[in-house]
């Protein structure tokens, strides 16, 4: 399996730590980029891993994250404020009431 290693795409400099998971007996990719303060584990560690490929994975997993980051946030209906139901309840079987004519 191979060691943790560091490389530079696209102006950012990634450093890649391969750090096991207490108690659970298997190996997670840790990453930080330059500029990041957060880490990241997203994938497990295989013994068929080589530099290439986990670099490959790792691009396009950050990639992927500023893509969505980027992305506008959606204001839609809060689950606890559900827009307004039409009169009685057609769950039970009921219609709203008939209206009047005069």
């Amino acid at each position: 399996m191979i060691q943790g290693f560091e490389f530079n795409d696209d102006g950012r400099a990634y450093s890649c730590t391969i750090e096991e998971r207490k108690g659970a007996g298997e190996s997670w990719w840790w990453f930080g980029v330059s500029g990041d303060g957060q880490r990241y584990a997203p994938f497990v560690a295989a013994k068929s891993d080589t530099r290439a490929s986990v670099q490959e994975r790792i691009v396009g997993f950050y990639l992927n994250r500023l893509f969505q980051l980027s992305q506008p946030t959606r204001h839609g209906a809060h689950w606890g404020k559900r827009p307004d139901a039409p009169s009685g309840n057609p769950a039970l079987g009921q219609s709203a009431p008939p209206e009047a004519t005069a």
